[in-house]
């Protein structure tokens, strides 16, 4: 049995509170709120790999739904039943595959680490739009439309993800080697 090490579960520990922290940096646009919970996220998949990434995730995920308010609107289990939980769930699948991806090499450049943060934000996307749509339909019993859907749930609000993949790469490129080598 692999035993985890104290500096994963450091690194762990803080992506979860950055996650949180991410949830409530809000950059004001209209329309669609936008937050650098997405960003963080990311990074969790590149500098901890696939599991590690996705495990501090869920963790994040489980103290926002057993009643800490660390998601951008609120906490407790009734967030399952919000529209845009699905994207909630999209990070932790999105930082599994962004995580995989960068790391299946040992030095990762940054158009791997692009190319693995384009992939982990579609997965987000697939995710968020599916889970609203899917809980608007046959929850909440008003259904939104695909064009509105596309509209608001990916059109206006993925140009500031796809900087922030940007941005995140770019990051990733450097913090990579430091958090593998140690220091």
């Amino acid at each position: 049995m692999q035993r985890v090490k104290t500096k994963d579960r450091i690194l762990c520990a803080m992506f979860v509170a950055l996650i949180a922290i991410g949830a409530f940096l809000k950059i004001p646009v209209p329309v669609v709120p936008f937050t650098l919970q997405f960003l963080f996220t990311t990074l969790a998949g590149l500098l901890l790999g696939g599991k590690k990434g996705c495990l501090s995730v869920c963790l994040y995920i489980i103290l926002g739904l057993i009643g800490l308010p660390i998601f951008a609107q609120g906490g407790g289990i009734g967030y399952l039943f919000q529209p845009s939980f699905g994207y909630v769930i999209g990070f932790a699948a999105g930082a599994y595959l962004t995580g995989t991806i960068a790391n299946a090499v040992r030095r990762p450049d940054y158009q791997r680490l692009l190319a693995a943060n384009f992939a982990g934000l579609g997965v987000v996307y697939l995710f968020g739009m599916a889970y609203c749509y899917w809980m608007s339909h046959f929850y909440l019993g008003n259904p939104i439309g695909l064009w509105s859907l596309f509209l608001y749930g990916f059109l206006l609000a993925v140009p500031g993800d796809v900087l922030l993949c940007m941005v995140g790469a770019g990051l990733g490129v450097r913090m990579i080697p430091w958090i593998k080598g140690g220091r």
